[in-house]
């Protein structure tokens, strides 16, 4: 609600819907001095999702693919926190932060739901307690770490027994993050392997497990076969038309009665819409928040949604967008068009937007791609890759690091350092336990 005479704008999420509403708010409502604007997420930076992978194995520094909000928005208000109610009644957020989690509640003119998506364990048993998941940041040096201390553990003599636990590796789901996470794994295990004298490469074993015919199924079964087809002669097992049925602590169990010896599982295969919007009431389907073809919840004036957590109707096709980055991008640069247009007059966009194209990375310098309906494969979509990522990475600086990064790639070998937070030893002595004694004479 309006504070001091100033309309209160409140985006809900750092993602890149959330993200790109700030940023186009930035440019051209934020200098109003009747406005104002705040972002609020749970950490303070924004992570470029489509480069993750590439952390996990030590191609870029992970600072190299996260911006710092305050960085990118000087105008636009950042609060760091967890969003823990939405009170559409009241026009009210609650937040927590600090070190004590204490709340406050923010009020609100217009708010932007940008809340996006989280991992979807599916009540599988051990799933939850013991597989790796490829969302953010943590999660990419958490995978790094168990790839190195897996290695080193695998390089001792004691652990002659537990070899083929430790150097087996499995991917569960066939999309891009699944693929392009075991196409990175495996070349990093493979490139750094001549660093541990008592492994040999052929005592890898990287599997990728997916429940359709073709992996890959967004670009179509010409690719996805390609990409198998690369990934099996880069020694990647492929198991499709198969399940991850549950996890112990050293195997895990498929489908098909197979049950594969390791301690490393990578879920990719399922995401759910923020819990928080259950208790939202708007019109959903299968937990996502249906808005109409401005963005906004019908139900409730100034309350819009998008990206991950919302279903947004397509006129052309009569379905609903993907929620893929592309779209919630441009998303939020209609959403911000059509909140300005709220406060000061104007006609609303409607959102129309074709996909331009979808790309992988399949490693070792090769990928897959579908632009404008044409297929490219090998080299030439590993270049497009790189090339658009690059272009859609926000800050020129960022952008500089990551050429870098890719370039000392080419020159040196992975890093292998662990990225560990544990506090160095510490012991405590007394004054005069330190004391030396003097030296007496005879």
């Amino acid at each position: 609600m309006s504070t001091n005479g100033r309309k209160e704008i409140l985006i809900l999420g750092g993602g890149f819907g959330g993200l790109y509403v700030a940023l186009d708010l930035e440019k051209t409502l934020a200098s109003d001095s009747s406005v104002n604007i705040t972002l609020i997420n749970r950490e303070n930076f924004f992570l470029f999702t489509p480069m993750l992978h590439e952390v996990a194995a030590s191609d870029l520094d992970i600072t190299n693919i996260v911006n710092p909000v305050r960085k990118l928005l000087s105008k636009v208000k950042f609060f760091e926190g967890d969003i823990e109610l939405i009170n559409l009644e009241k026009r009210q957020v609650t937040v927590s932060h600090g070190s004590d989690h204490h709340h406050h509640e923010l009020n609100y003119d217009y708010v932007v739901i940008a809340l996006g998506s989280i991992t979807n364990f599916y009540n599988l048993p051990g799933l939850e307690e013991r597989a790796l998941t490829m969302k953010s940041l943590g999660d990419a040096i958490e995978l790094r770490n168990r790839l190195i201390a897996n290695l080193e553990e695998a390089d001792t003599e004691c652990a002659c027994d537990i070899r083929d636990v430790l150097l087996t590796f499995v991917v569960a789901g066939g999309g891009f993050a699944g693929v392009e996470t075991i196409a990175s794994i495996n070349d990093f295990i493979r490139d750094v392997v001549k660093f541990y004298p008592n492994i040999s490469e052929d005592l890898f074993r990287v599997v990728l497990v997916h429940p359709g015919l073709v992996i890959l199924p967004e670009l179509g079964e010409k690719l996805g076969k390609y990409a198998q087809k690369k990934l099996a002669e880069r020694k990647v097992e492929i198991r499709v038309n198969t399940k991850v049925t549950g996890v112990t602590q050293n195997s895990v169990l498929l489908s098909d009665g197979t049950v594969i010896k390791t301690n490393t599982v990578i879920w990719t295969a399922g995401t759910s819409p923020n819990p928080l919007l259950d208790t939202i009431p708007c019109k959903k389907e299968r937990g996502r928040l249906i808005v109409n073809e401005y963005l906004e919840t019908p139900e409730w004036q100034g309350v819009w949604a998008l990206g991950d957590c919302a279903l947004v109707p397509d006129r052309k096709t009569g379905n609903y967008y993907p929620p893929t980055a592309q779209h919630a991008l441009r998303e939020g640069r209609i959403v911000a068009q059509n909140i300005r247009a709220e406060i000061r007059g104007g006609k609303k966009k409607l959102f129309t937007f074709s996909t331009i194209g979808q790309l992988a990375a399949i490693g070792r310098r090769t990928g897959v791609a579908n632009i404008m309906g044409i297929n490219f494969s090998g080299f030439i979509a590993w270049w497009l890759w790189r090339t658009i990522y690059l272009s859609k990475l926000p800050r020129f600086e960022k952008k500089l690091r990551v050429m870098l990064d890719w370039t000392l790639d080419i020159l040196f070998s992975k890093d292998l350092v662990q990225f560990i937070t544990f506090r160095a030893p510490t012991i405590s002595h007394t004054k005069d336990e330190l004391s030396v004694p003097s030296k007496t004479s005879p």
